[in-house]
């Protein structure tokens, strides 16, 4: 299953909440507010570094750019997708789950 959130972790818990839902083939998408979450030296960043030994953890590349974080920002490890990746993530899970 791919988890999509989209929700900065300093205004909601739906990283955390996701993340304790991720199963053996899942995957996190973080999208709009949620590439916070991927900033890399941040509490929320910490939790992604440590998920990401666990399952993949993508972030929207467009999303970082629109709010002024660099790649080398990132928590190592996520990886950047565009639009056309986003897809290809949706296309390869057998279902999509929208944390909000």
């Amino acid at each position: 299953m791919l988890h999509t959130v989209n929700k900065s972790p300093l205004q909601s818990r739906t990283l955390e909440q996701c993340l304790a839902h991720v199963r053996p083939g899942g995957a996190v998408l973080l999208i709009e507010d949620a590439v916070y979450a991927a900033t890399a030296r941040t509490a929320a960043g910490a939790q992604i570094e440590k998920s990401v030994a666990q399952f993949p953890v993508y972030v929207l590349e467009p999303d970082l750019k629109a709010r002024g974080i660099a790649s080398k920002d990132v928590v190592k490890g996520v990886t950047a997708v565009d639009y056309a990746g986003f897809v290809k993530l949706v296309t390869e899970h057998d279902a999509v789950q929208a944390w909000l």
